[in-house]
């Protein structure tokens, strides 16, 4: 039976802001405002629109474009239909966006033809899969997305039954195994989510939030989601130029977003005459310049945690325990976190395991994976493929992605840890860690390492650091040094390319590196 007093929506926190908040803004974007009462009106319109074209419970629309309040649009109004939403990234190649159309199948597309456009189509092109409505989200006419709005009933009052519990946003994940996954993530997941970000990322009802990161990954929308929940503000810019934020900045008084250091370095230099005032802008200490034209708030108060997209963001926060180097915080109230050996039994303080998380906030699984699923959550826990460890105040420290293990003797090796720990060698600028075959041991540690320019070490230096800081076992057995280090599209180490190169194998399981 569903039970209608405990109901709580993405669409009845809506209507709540509209009573809470008469006339305040919701969204702005590209030189528009649009208010909560407007935002419901549209909202209900394009619930309308999707029903009218079939969108029913478990279907998917797919966003193919930068940054808009019409991704918020669109997931408040899929949600009303237990569909999903999944905002794909605009980055990718013609032959990754066929492989996600394929993968997902989507009842609605909406694509932007401005700067991504050829790949777009191109990518149509490619995919199998030919079904599905196609609407330009920045075009006129019948196929566009302010028509398909238009034509849709804004008179709904939606006070339908949904499963909260459902699958409401799907985020591809990086492609560790090869291909990305889409992670299916629920509205409960979410709002709850949202309650713990709230208090740690200082948003409230007040908060004036600048969305500049690509909203296909969480580390921008969910600060978005959050805002929204609270009641506050989400300005959006469609990619992320210094021109386009300091404006966004400056226009609509935005108190919170997140800058890396180039773009920071842009707005310093095309501010450097006070055009625009940014001092609403709360932020972490910079250069003396940057101070001077923000509001400066300390730097722990920015310490973001650990997490990933499978658990709704960010799952461990330092603000529930000390930040140090390396320390990332304890759990969220939402969840609880193991740290395991590779046969799922608790590793001690101290030891280095895999980060497995049970909760509320853990994902309701990957879109059409079942065997990753029962990979992934196996014994009731989610296992993250990354490596933590417990220090003996309880607090994490992260380590790295698991990737894969290194068997020397009776001892398991993870790459990432060795890494971690030749990075912190003053000399090193970047290292990957394999594993050769041995007649003996089965494997032994070899770390290729590149050198920061004017630096010098040698291998007695590599490993003398390691034996100092790690187990001894985990030391490397040999070093090798190289101008730069191979990676794939991705980013990570091209570990395969360095195992042809420098003859590793052997690996546990007879498996292949393959990132």
């Amino acid at each position: 039976m569903f039970d209608t007093i405990r109901h709580l929506s993405f669409y009845t926190i809506l209507e709540e802001h509209v009573r809470s908040y008469p006339g305040k803004i919701a969204h702005a974007f590209g030189g528009q405002s649009t208010t909560f009462a407007q935002l419901l009106e549209r909202v209900d319109r394009l619930i309308d629109a999707l029903e009218t074209s079939g969108v029913v419970a478990g279907d998917r629309i797919l966003w193919l474009g930068q940054n808009s309040d019409r991704i918020m649009e669109l997931l408040i109004a899929a949600s009303q239909l237990d569909a999903m939403l999944c905002p794909s990234n605009w980055r990718q190649s013609k032959t990754e966006l066929a492989a996600q159309i394929d993968d997902l199948e989507p009842k609605v597309i909406f694509w932007q033809n401005e700067e991504v456009g050829p790949e777009i189509r191109a990518g149509r092109e490619l995919a199998s899969f030919k079904g599905g409505r196609w609407l330009q989200h920045d075009g006129d006419g019948e196929d566009s997305y302010e028509s398909f709005l238009a034509s849709g009933r804004a008179d709904r009052n939606d006070h339908r039954e949904v499963d909260t519990r459902a699958g409401a946003l799907i985020i591809y994940t990086a492609a560790f195994d090869g291909r990305p996954n889409g992670a299916v993530l629920s509205q409960n997941t979410i709002l709850l989510e949202n309650l713990v970000l709230a208090p740690t990322q200082r948003i409230s009802n007040e908060t004036v939030f600048l969305a500049v990161g690509p909203l296909f990954h969480l580390g921008t929308l969910m600060q978005c989601l959050t805002v929204f929940h609270l009641g506050g503000t989400n300005v959006f810019v469609r990619r992320s130029d210094a021109q386009s934020i300091a404006q966004s900045i400056h226009d609509h008084k935005c108190t919170r977003t997140w800058l890396v250091s180039k773009t920071m370095d842009e707005i310093i230099e095309l501010n450097h005459d006070r055009r625009y005032d940014i001092s609403s802008l709360r932020s972490i200490p910079y250069t003396e310049e940057w101070n001077r034209m923000v509001t400066v708030e300390p730097v722990e108060t920015h310490v973001p945690g650990y997490g990933q997209t499978e658990v709704m963001g960010l799952a461990v926060l330092p603000q529930y325990g000390r930040h140090a180097i390396g320390i990332f915080g304890r759990p969220s109230p939402l969840c609880h976190m193991r740290i395991v050996d590779s046969e799922d039994r608790d590793v001690e303080p101290g030891q280095v395991g895999e980060i497995v998380f049970r909760g509320p906030i853990v994902m309701n699984g990957y879109w059409r994976r079942p065997e990753l699923n029962a990979q992934r959550h196996r014994n009731g826990w989610h296992h993250t493929n990354d490596l933590g460890r417990r220090e003996a105040d309880g607090s994490l420290t992260f380590i790295g992605p698991k990737v894969q293990m290194i068997k020397s003797g009776v001892e398991n090796i993870y790459p990432a840890e060795v890494e971690a720990c030749i990075r912190r060698h003053p000399a090193v600028a970047d290292c990957g860690i394999i594993g050769v075959p041995h007649p003996q041991w089965i494997q032994t540690v070899k770390a290729i390492v590149v050198l920061k320019p004017g630096s010098e070490a040698t291998e007695k230096d590599i490993v003398e650091h390691c034996r100092a800081q790690i187990a001894s076992y985990k030391k490397p057995s040999s070093v090798e040094f190289r101008e730069d280090m191979p990676r794939l599209a991705s980013g990570g180490v091209n570990y395969k390319l360095l195992d042809e190169i420098y003859g590793g194998g052997n690996y546990p399981g007879g498996e292949t590196r393959t990132s």
